[in-house]
């Protein structure tokens, strides 16, 4: 079998470095004065702590944003008071609706009764005879002079 160099027969070539050690194992000198590596039987050792951030730099806040955090309440409070305002105005709403429906009805037989007045106007002007009148017009070129004659029967 193959046993461990004894610790005089390291030389300082064959000492590992710190980087080549493996976690959780330390270098130790005994009381002879010898450098041994050993296993610790503690806590492992914590990593080195990471390096503290910088406390972060107060930003100014956009003006996009101070408008509409200003602008939020009062909308809010505009939606607020015209539901209360419809609340209280519904009864008169309610009248007004009525009112208006009543007015469309009331034109519309107005226009009903107008198309019958004008028909029945229509028929007692043409039960009446007019008179017929013709007028035939000729020209003979395209830049002639027009000559026309009127009928009246």
């Amino acid at each position: 079998m193959n046993s461990p160099p004894h610790p005089s027969q390291i030389t300082p070539a064959s000492r590992m470095r710190s980087e080549e050690i493996p976690p959780g194992v330390q270098e130790v000198i005994l009381p002879s004065g010898e450098r041994a590596l050993a296993y610790s039987t503690g806590p492992a050792a914590s990593p080195p702590p990471l390096p503290v951030p910088a406390p972060p730099v107060a930003q100014p806040i956009p003006a996009w944003a101070k408008t509409t955090a200003l602008l939020a309440p009062t909308l809010g409070g505009g939606i607020a008071v015209a539901a209360v305002g419809l609340s209280t105005a519904a009864p008169g709403l309610i009248a007004v609706s009525h009112v208006l429906w009543s007015a469309v009805a009331a034109i519309a037989a107005g226009a009903a009764v107008a198309v019958v007045v004008i028909g029945r106007v229509r028929a007692r002007i043409t039960a009446v005879q007019r008179p017929h009148i013709t007028q035939h017009i000729t020209a003979t070129g395209l830049f002639s002079r027009a000559h026309g004659t009127i009928h009246h029967r």
